[in-house]
């Protein structure tokens, strides 16, 4: 097929709502032999655990490719739009079992819903995974189906999505018509790394024209001098504010009718304003963004509905931060010129446009961060993350040892994370003995080892409520049965439908629950918070999968603490969205030495929250996470018992942080963020005076409820600054070499935040830090081993050049 008749079939196929007839040409002349099938399937023959997800599919044809692999394509009508955009686990599930029962391995899938007549849907890329392994038994290697057995990659596609990504990877397929493709070469089409990374450059170069356009304007650069604001991260705040707004358009919030729901928004709105300034011959930015940051979305109106009548709309409040002015915008007179938005300029690839919307406009945005197993080809907040670490130049990244964490990674940390934590939690797995005659137990009893007369003992125990291998199914696992053990709940078990979730799970679901509530998780280098957003999700699923075990009280009681009263509707979206407030408020912490790592790593935890409000009237503001994301040094701190000297002061910033978390009010907000800013400068100041250098951030000061509920974190995790001690400057080092016990010879700083957070961590807490392999073996780290050998759970070799950027 010619490039220019392919580009067509992909226009008309994805920039479109959905229609059967032209995703069936679409089908056939990307797999070029597919044999067409006509098996329908709908009412009483969908699964009985996915008819409140799916309404019918069908299975329009069979491919077999080059190589003997054989994929189906399939036609899934979805119940709403909101399934098919959260219900992501069971889309993939349905298919699985699909492909389980005509014995594939592999399918292509377009998801739509009638509801909205297929505006937006999904193109996905699914397959099933197997790994191999030896039966010792029979001295053989079997390859053995997962328990959780599919990846699936999806492009999102429809009237209201751009094609650009879909058009730049099927292309080569459609345009071969002598060869017909490959599984894999199916699989590289849905690849998110080459989105990435061509999102990367050109998101970079948008930095690099805003910046040097403000470093060369000298109004700007006063203007941002008065307010103290380096020109770095007023650029880097404004491209995520726009960003921001693309996430939020992509929800429907912007733009929406005076008395229509939120949702039903317009979803070019930014692109509509800027069109608007032209027309009003206005700067963009001074005169149309400016107002929408500082005045609609950052301020509270005294109206129910949100309704802001300069733009005859409904904007939603959102507080929390993003959009509270750091600059005085209404007499700052900040213009910056039309061309930095949208220009006719070609770009390396040969795109038009290199301006801020010409560059966005190309990608789909999608709110819900990817799961390892469920990936969209498409812009979410972790590539946001990993887009700002890898924007540090090569130097600075060296000086502050930023690296973007693999998901993968960070997926498979989290999760050993809770494991370890419920299990020290519930289970006291060491056995002990005692004399009768003493009051004092003994790990090891001696009875059983010596000759002659013995002491007569009792053998305590271990006290194990729920294995340690029904934990790892529970939290790796433990997703994939939801579905199943919520039909069984509601009705019972079957021969078909039985639980799947462990029985030690199940008895014992609202202790556990409890224990996922009260945990406390720091990341000391949080970076642009993978860690944090990674164990937030982590934490939201596996509390999902035990709901359906509850009792009735304790569900009751658990809505209270979250805010429900009688008359309001307990849907999913509004119990995961108080979830993940409550977690946020409750149990995440972080800390950096980069204030534009913490600004992104709070928009994505704002963005967490976003994602989950639907059909929520008025939209629930988000919270300030000033006291949560903080910024500062956090090796450097107060002496023991430093704050300790100040109980008054520490009670009060505990209440004034609780007021502050959930203030709306902007005079309000300010007033408490200036006393208690006021509060721990005083000790901080003291401290700087008594011992003579620097101190911008303690633990115990700024998160003093920490301790005093529980000693510490239960979770320090993350993936510290590797930098060599001699690329820091020697007052710091004479500082770390006189602090910290595990520092000798030319170490690197990541062993001393080795130590660091063996100190964060309470009693029964646990430390998982990625790290460079030479604090196995090198001299230097000697003391660091000798400090951890005791408490060394597991050692884990990561693949080689794990870290290493492709073109980022």
């Amino acid at each position: 097929m010619d490039k220019r008749t392919a580009v067509q079939l992909i226009e008309d196929t994805f920039n479109a709502n959905f229609n059967e007839e032209r995703f069936t040409l679409f089908a056939k002349n990307l797999l070029n032999d597919l044999e067409p099938k006509s098996n329908s399937y709908s009412g009483n023959l969908i699964w009985d655990d996915y008819k409140d997800h799916i309404n019918s599919y069908k299975r329009i044809g069979k491919y077999i490719d080059p190589e003997g692999n054989a994929l189906d394509v399939l036609i899934v009508q979805v119940e709403s739009v909101s399934k098919l955009e959260r219900a992501r686990t069971t889309l993939r599930n349905f298919v699985i079992k699909h492909l389980s029962k005509f014995e594939k391995d592999y399918a292509l899938v377009a998801f739509y819903s009638k509801e909205d007549d297929g505006a937006d849907w999904r193109f996905s890329f699914i397959k099933l995974e197997y790994h191999s392994e030896l039966d010792e038994e029979q001295g053989k290697v079997k390859t053995k189906k997962d328990f959780t057995p599919a990846k699936r990659y999806s492009f999102l596609v429809g009237k209201n999505e751009k094609a650009h990504t879909a058009k730049n990877q099927l292309l080569p397929l459609l345009q071969n018509i002598a060869n017909n493709p490959t599984v894999e070469e199916l699989e590289n089409a849905f690849s998110i790394e080459k989105v990435t990374d061509e999102f990367f450059n050109q998101y970079k170069d948008l930095y690099i024209k805003l910046s040097e356009h403000f470093e060369n304007d000298e109004h700007v650069k006063s203007e941002l001098k008065k307010s103290n604001i380096d020109n770095a991260r007023f650029t880097k705040k404004l491209l995520g504010q726009i960003v921001f707004l693309y996430f939020l358009q992509k929800k429907g919030w912007l733009g929406v009718a005076q008395n229509a729901k939120w949702g039903s928004g317009r979803k070019r709105f930014v692109q509509e304003l800027f069109e608007k300034a032209k027309a009003d011959k206005v700067n963009f930015f001074k005169d149309k963004l400016q107002y929408l940051f500082y005045e609609q979305l950052a301020k509270e109106r005294d109206n129910e509905n949100s309704y802001y009548q300069k733009l005859n709309c409904r904007i939603p409040f959102l507080n929390g931060g993003l959009f509270e002015a750091d600059y005085d915008w209404q007499n700052a007179n900040i213009s910056i010129p039309t061309a930095l938005f949208r220009n006719e300029e070609k770009n390396k690839e040969g795109d038009i446009g290199t301006g801020a919307l010409d560059v966005f406009d190309r990608y789909n945005f999608t709110i819900k961060e990817d799961e390892p197993l469920d990936k969209e080809v498409a812009v979410d907040p972790e590539m946001l993350g990993k887009v700002f670490e890898n924007m540090l130049e090569v130097t600075e990244r060296k000086s502050k040892g930023a690296f973007y964490t693999p998901r993968e990674i960070v997926h498979y940390m989290c999760q050993e994370s809770l494991i370890h934590y419920l299990d020290n939690a519930l289970n006291d797995d060491t056995g002990n003995f005692q004399a009768i005659d003493s009051d004092q137990t003994a790990l090891f009893g001696g009875s059983a080892t010596k000759n002659g007369q013995v002491k007569l003992e009792i053998e305590h125990r271990a006290k194990i409520l729920v294995p340690k291998k029904d934990l790892e199914t529970f939290i790796r696992e433990g997703h994939f049965a939801l579905e199943n053990d919520q039909r069984v709940a509601n009705k019972g078990e079957t021969k078909t439908y039985q639980y799947q979730l462990p029985e030690s799970v199940r008895q014992n679901a609202e202790l556990i629950d409890e224990k996922l509530s009260e945990i406390r998780i720091c990341d000391p280098a949080i970076g642009s918070g993978a860690f944090p957003v990674g164990l937030l999700h982590e934490l939201v699923d596996a509390q999902m999968v035990l709901k359906p075990h509850f009792e009735l009280n304790y569900l009751k009681n658990k809505l209270d603490k979250f805010g429900f009263n009688e008359r309001e509707s307990v849907n999913e979206s509004r119990y995961i969205y108080r979830l993940k407030r409550h977690i946020i408020q409750e149990s995440i912490y972080g800390v950096d030495i980069d204030e534009s790592a913490i600004d992104i790593a709070r928009l994505r935890l704002w963005l967490s929250l976003v994602v989950d409000e639907d059909d929520l009237d008025p939209i629930e503001t988000l919270p300030n996470l000033d006291y949560k994301i903080v910024c500062g040094n956090s090796l450097i701190g107060l002496h023991a018992q430093g704050a300790d000297r100040y109980p008054q002061i520490k009670d009060e910033l505990e209440k004034q942080k609780e007021r502050f978390y959930n203030e709306t009010n902007e005079v309000q907000r300010k007033s408490i963020r200036s006393q208690i800013n006021r509060k721990i400068q005083t000790v901080l100041k003291t401290a700087e005076d008594f011992e003579g250098y620097k101190i911008d951030f303690d633990f115990k000061l700024f998160f003093s409820e920490v301790w005093r509920e529980k000693g510490g974190f239960d979770v320090v995790i993350g993936n510290p600054p590797y930098v060599d001690i001699k690329q820091l400057p020697k007052e710091l080092v004479k500082f770390l070499f006189k602090e910290f016990e595990s520092t000798e010879n030319r170490i690197n700083l990541y062993s001393i935040f080795i130590e660091k957070g063996l100190m964060l961590c309470r009693n029964k807490g646990v430390l998982i830090f990625i790290n460079p392999n030479s604090m196995l073996l090198n001299s230097s780290y000697k003391m660091l081993r000798k400090k951890i050998i005791d408490k060394l759970i597991q050692v884990i070799k990561l693949p080689d050049k794990i870290f290493k950027r492709s073109n980022c």
